[in-house]
Parts: structure tokens; sequence; C-alpha cells
């Protein structure tokens, strides 16, 4: 069996990111090698369903090739097709049991279905065999807080904090759970951080406003509000655009 040399290739996305795997080949012209780093480029270059193709190519003509099972997973990923993307990463756990990446995108599969609790299952089997991978710690915080566990989410974001620090969307985070756990305070300096780095970050407008509601400063609170239903984004922060709103009206008395 061949095993492989992971090459990461990050591709966040609201900080749930896929992680890649290039394996080892010789130097000698190998058929598997040429269909396996077509399927890598056609993944690359936006083509999942290309890849698809690719890596099964290869596996016909290397059936433990654990890279191109993992790879196609990914794939699937893309695709949105959940099921068959499970049965490559489970197979790439038969091969490699210890493949810490191959459970981190199980755990993305997962919240991408907004099944938490399988997410976090997934993710801390990540962590067993890679402890120091920031995005499991921040993926698994985002599934904590989905799940309403939000010390357990605080928990997970300070410690992918120390992996990673800098990170706005974990800063970002940071912010909603001390909110959540009732440290407002807390919450004001995190969207304070994140806005002191990017104007635009425009869902930490939301956190200043309702961490400066608590706080009983409403003229404040009202105006990060209205920031934030100035900046957010009408698609993905439709629900939360609603929240504010509903909020503004309130710190306003209206």
């Amino acid at each position: 069996m061949r095993k492989s040399n992971p090459k990461l290739l990050v591709f966040l996305a609201l900080m749930v990111s896929l992680l890649l795997s290039t394996p080892m080949f010789s130097q000698s012209a190998d058929p598997a090698q040429e269909a396996f780093d077509q399927g890598l480029a056609a993944l690359e270059k936006g083509n999942p369903a290309q890849a698809v193709e690719k890596f099964t190519q290869a596996l016909k003509l290397e059936p433990e090739l654990d890279g191109a099972y993992f790879n196609r997973g990914v794939a699937f990923m893309r695709l949105k097709k959940w099921p068959e993307a499970l049965a490559d990463f489970g197979r790439v756990l038969e091969l490699d049991p210890e493949n810490a990446m191959t459970y981190y995108n199980r755990g993305v599969v997962y919240s991408r279905q907004r099944q938490y609790p399988q997410a976090v299952s997934e993710y801390t089997q990540a962590m067993r065999y890679d402890r120091k991978d920031w995005r499991a710690w921040a993926n698994r915080g985002n599934a904590f807080l989905e799940m309403g566990l939000y010390a357990e989410a605080l928990d997970d974001y300070l410690q992918a904090a120390k992996l990673k620090p800098g990170t706005l969307e974990i800063q970002h985070n940071l912010g909603l759970a001390y909110l959540r756990v009732g440290e407002p305070e807390k919450a004001l300096n995190q969207a304070d951080k994140v806005l002191a780095k990017n104007p635009d970050y425009a869902r930490a407008y939301y956190v200043r406003g309702e961490a400066l509601e608590k706080l009983g400063r409403n003229p404040e609170a009202a105006a990060a509000y209205r920031q934030f239903l100035h900046m957010g984004n009408p698609n993905t922060d439709a629900g939360l655009l609603e929240t504010a709103l509903h909020r503004l009206k309130g710190v306003e008395g209206k």
C-alpha cells in the first residue's frame, strides 16, 4: 500500500475548510500517478466532476492508493455528494486509521449537513492524532456553538486562537461565545479587535451591538446595529440581519 505524504492546500469558507492530500510515487513513469495528478489539477481548478473521474481511474490502477480516495472524497464534497464523500473517507481510514486529515474532513461533511454531534465526534478524533490543527479546534467550536454548548465552544475557540493567533474568524466567534456565556465586556473587546484589523468585517458590528446593549450602552449599540444592517450580506446574513433589526428597535424603544 502506498501511503500519503500529506501536502495541505487549505480552502477556507466560514472556518470550515477542506484538506487535500498528495501521495508519494516513484520517479518512474506511472499511469496511476498521471491519473492522480490530473485529478488533483482538476480539483484545484474547480472541476470536481473531472477530478472524480481521474481519481477513479487512478484507483482502478492502484486500488489501495489512499490519497486518491481522500481527494475523491474532497471532490464529492465539492459536488455535495455527502454519502460518497463519507464512503471514500471511510476507505482512507481502513488503510490509514490514524489519518487526522480524514477525520477532520469527515467532520466538515457532517458540519455542512448540520449534523453537529457527529461533526464533534470526528473533529475530536482528528485532534487525537493532531492536537495542533487549529482548524479542528475552531470547527469543533462552531459545532458546539450551534448545539448551544457555549462554554465548550469558548474553550475550543480559545485553544484555536492560541494555535493560530490573529485569525479574524476565530476572534469573531470568540466574541459570540463570550456573549453566550454572559461576558459582554470580553465580547466587545473581541469585536473591537476584529474591526481594528478589518473595518469591513460586517458581523463584528453585530457582536459589538449586542455586547453594548447588554452593557446598557444603548446609543452605541444602536449605532453598531445600524452599521451591521448597512453592511451585512442579505443572502448569508439574512437571519442575523432580522435579529439586528429587532434589537435595534428594542434599544431605540420602538
